[in-house]
Order: C-alpha cells, then structure tokens, then sequence
C-alpha cells in the first residue's frame, strides 16, 4: 500500500537587509569642493536608499580636513563610534585616499570593522574590505596613497622654499595688509585698528583692556567673532607691521600630523629688511 507524504511549502527564508552608511571628505575649503562633498553626500544618500536590500544609517562627511591623520575628523570618529555600537553593517567610501592615507591608521581600522562583520566597499578600487585578498590589497594600495601624500607635502614644502629664498611671505593674509603679487599691500580702513592698537599699547594701556575695548566697537577680530588677549598680544609681536619679516617661523616635520612647530634653529629662517610699507 503506497504511503504518501504531504511535504508543505517551505517558506522563504528573508535575507535580513544590510544598514549602509557612506563617508564622505574633501581636503581644502574652496567653494568648489564645498561644492564636492555637498554632491558626495547627495550622491551617497540617493544610492542607499534605492537599493531595496540597503537600510539607510546615514552619510558621514568631514569637510576641509585632511586624510593623513584621524585625530581631528570629528565625522569620521562618529562613523566608528556608530559602528562598534553595531549600528552600521557596511560602509561606503569613494576612494581608499578618502578612508586615510596613513597605512597603519587604514589597516588598524579596517581590521577593526572586520572584526565586528563590517564590511568597508572602496568605490574607486572596486575593493571590499572583508574579501579574502581585500587586506593585502588595500596595505599595497594605502601605501600608494601614503607616497602621494608625501610626495604632495614635499613639493608644497619645496614651493615655500623657493618663495622664502626670494623674500615672499607664503601667506600674507594678516590684519592690515593683504597679499599681491609677492609683496605685502597695506588695506587702508584696517591699518588704522592696527595703528591705535599699537598707539593705545605705547600709552600705556593693557592688553586686555584693548582687547576689551575692539570687542565693544564692534570690530571683526582677524579669525574669531571677539578680540581677546591673544590677539592683540599677536599683532603687537607681529614685526610684519615695522615693514621687516621673518619668514619660516614654523615648520612643518611630519606630512602625517601637519601640525605646526616653532623654529628654534631646526630650519633654515630668513629676515627680510625693508620688504614692504610698514603700518
């Protein structure tokens, strides 16, 4: 006698959808490349949330800061924090040189992501992290990267050489004057503020009371909303405005940090007599 057994469909098993988030950088603010990251996030924004099997966890930007370090991109320590809070299950970036061009920060990171399943996908490489070849190609790939950003700040370096060798200040925006053609210009309506800083300092007036007083005229401080101590401290220590210079005050040792250091003899510096009309 024939047994017959009813074998009811199974149902289908549901592929849980993956939550994507993107990071997006530019490395210098100019319009045009706030122009950039504005389309990058645009960009990253509609093609995760048309993807049926994408859950949108956001796009992460860090605007004008450069990639050779992580310390100071506030958006992309945010993305970390988000994933190992296993909020994120993949992240998109465009390029490797967009993620970092520090190999041992690259590949602390991206071993870090693997560790929890996150998967990192590099647009340009066409490249994800968690493959089984993705670690030796993106440690052959950031370090490509690495030499570009070395031999970028070397050719900078070199061009502020040759323009220190010369007498040109490198940068000339400072209150009072502006930058033109190599020389220092004097801007007429600021010399004056320099003038009575100056004047009301020689009278015998502290720094921080004419500190307190630009604040109160209403004045745009140079790079701030309020005058304080430092700067005037800064302006009157500056020997820019006796019409002399002393350029390379600072240097620059690690392509890496950027961060400035103060030049006690480590590098070459250069006074300049006579440079410029002084305020």
């Amino acid at each position: 006698m024939k047994k017959i057994n009813v074998l009811e469909p199974k149902q289908p098993v549901l592929t849980p959808r993956k939550r994507v988030a993107a990071y997006a950088r530019v490395s210098m603010e100019t319009e045009r490349l706030k122009h950039s990251l504005s389309a990058q996030i645009s960009y990253y924004s509609a093609l995760i949330q048309k993807n049926p099997e994408w859950i949108y966890a956001g796009v992460y930007a860090d605007d004008a800061i450069s990639g050779t370090g992580t310390e100071k991109r506030g958006e992309f320590n945010r993305l970390i924090s988000d994933c190992d809070a296993r909020r994120i299950d993949i992240v998109l970036v465009k390029s490797i040189s967009r993620f970092a061009r520090n190999t041992v920060d690259l590949l602390n990171t991206t071993r870090e992501l693997k560790d929890l399943g996150i998967d990192c996908f590099f647009e340009k490489e066409n490249m994800h992290s968690i493959s089984p070849d993705g670690e030796l190609l993106i440690t052959l790939l950031a370090m490509y990267a690495e030499e570009e950003a070395r031999s970028a700040s070397e050719n900078q370096k070199w061009r502020i050489q040759k323009r220190f060798e010369k007498g040109e200040p490198w940068v000339g925006r400072m209150l009072g004057y502006r930058l033109s053609d190599g020389k220092l210009e004097i801007i007429p309506e600021e010399a004056e503020v320099v003038k009575k800083i100056f004047s009301d300092y020689l009278s015998g007036r502290s720094i921080q009371s004419i500190s307190k007083e630009l604040t109160r005229s209403g004045l745009p401080a140079p790079h701030s909303d309020v005058w304080n101590r430092s700067t005037v401290a800064g302006i009157l220590k500056n020997e820019k405005y006796t019409g002399n210079m002393v350029l390379q005050k600072t240097y620059t040792p690690d392509f890496r940090s950027k961060k400035k250091i103060e030049n006690k003899g480590q590098v070459r510096m250069y006074e300049v007599s006579n440079s410029h009309e002084p305020i």
